[in-house]
């Protein structure tokens, strides 16, 4: 996939993943992402392209289907790293819309059930079909034989996020399910 190649509002959406490397590599969904040529994968944070949506969960702004074009103009980006070692130092990058999913839970075997502890796969897969982008969550969560749990757990939440009229309403869908 060229990497700066322009998209139609109807084309996948351009995904692009810093590797921190403080993972397993073998547990690393995004490691196994960039394997599968569904990322681009970057060592340096620095690389990451300006202007796409940043997935940063100490973001104020929420991820709301209004972000869409700029999704599609620029793509999403997000940071491989450890919940364990991660450090919120790598989300402090400016030139990026920085941008919070609202909460969902995790269905990854390490981190099951829980809210805010979404592996890289997640969190893309949770953006894109917020943005109305759902077949292209449902394939990178195919790459995982628990991926379609992730979709399960979070049924209707995702909906009403992916269906809210404004960033607000989104908040409030957010109070009302968790």
């Amino acid at each position: 996939m060229e990497a700066h190649r322009k998209h139609s509002l109807t084309s996948e959406i351009r995904l692009y993943m810093f590797q921190a490397g403080e993972d397993d590599p073998k547990k690393s969904t995004g490691r196994k992402l960039a394997r599968h040529n569904l990322v681009i994968e970057y060592r340096k944070l620095s690389r990451l392209p300006k202007g796409s949506i940043f997935l940063n969960p100490f973001s104020e702004d929420i991820l709301w289907r209004g972000d869409r074009r700029i999704a599609v103009m620029r793509g999403i980006s997000a940071v491989d790293s450890s919940w364990n070692r991660g450090e919120r130092g790598y989300f402090d990058i400016k030139d990026m819309e920085s941008r919070r999913l609202p909460i969902l839970l995790a269905a990854n075997p390490i981190n099951y059930g829980r809210p805010y502890r979404l592996s890289t796969a997640e969190a893309f897969a949770g953006a894109l079909y917020i943005l109305g982008f759902k077949e292209q969550a449902e394939r990178i969560m195919a790459k995982f034989r628990w991926g379609k749990q992730f979709f399960i757990l979070n049924k209707e939440p995702l909906e009403a996020y992916a269906g809210a009229e404004s960033p607000e309403k989104v908040l409030e869908e957010e109070r009302d399910f968790f």
